[in-house]
């Protein structure tokens, strides 16, 4: 369970924070920090790093996950005491909701056509950040090999405006009271 959310916090960084995409990209590709300058150049001093802004796109999507599809407290609600049954019902619903949050924010689609088990080429050039190759990768593209996942692509990416206060500004659901 803590690899599902560890590799949901990673999505989500990934996503919305181009630093933590190029980390995450250095990982992958076996590159495990930034290569250091030739060292008949001076080291280049980095300007100070911005202040992080107080909110988030990452935020805005998971109060939307949680809002509409109440994602957050399914993940975090322990599953011991439900029978297999219960948490079918809740899961049914939370996926459904959580996929019409994507649909309406992102519209993905697969990043290829071709079916899963299809053979398929991967071009001479191509981009590791659309392909993912994995067993025996060896000698130049192209590459014929068995598609495992087609991947998926975001068509557009409209998140809502957020609009609260600097106070709420990592909220991602408000504290709800019923009165009286």
């Amino acid at each position: 369970m803590r690899r599902i959310f560890n590799a949901i916090r990673i999505f989500f960084s990934t996503l919305f924070n181009g630093t933590t995409a190029e980390q995450v990209a250095r990982i992958l590709s076996g590159v495990s920090s930034p290569p250091a300058p030739a060292p008949s150049q001076p080291p280049v001093k980095k300007p100070p790093a911005p202040k992080p802004p107080a909110h988030s796109d990452a935020i805005t999507l998971l109060a939307a996950l949680q809002r509409e599809a109440r994602f957050v407290d399914f993940i975090e609600e322990s599953l011991a005491g439900y029978t297999d049954a219960q948490i079918g019902a809740v899961a049914r619903d939370v996926h459904r909701n959580c996929g019409a949050v994507l649909k309406r924010m992102f519209a993905l689609r697969p990043a290829v056509t071709e079916e899963e088990n299809a053979t398929v080429e991967v071009p001479n050039g191509f981009d590791p950040g659309r392909w993912r190759l994995t067993g025996n990768v060896a000698g130049e593209a192209p590459f014929h090999g068995r598609l495992i996942h087609p991947g998926w692509e975001a068509t557009i990416c409209e998140l809502p405006t957020w609009s609260g206060s600097h106070a709420s500004a990592k909220i991602v659901a408000p504290a709800e009271v019923e009165l009286p």
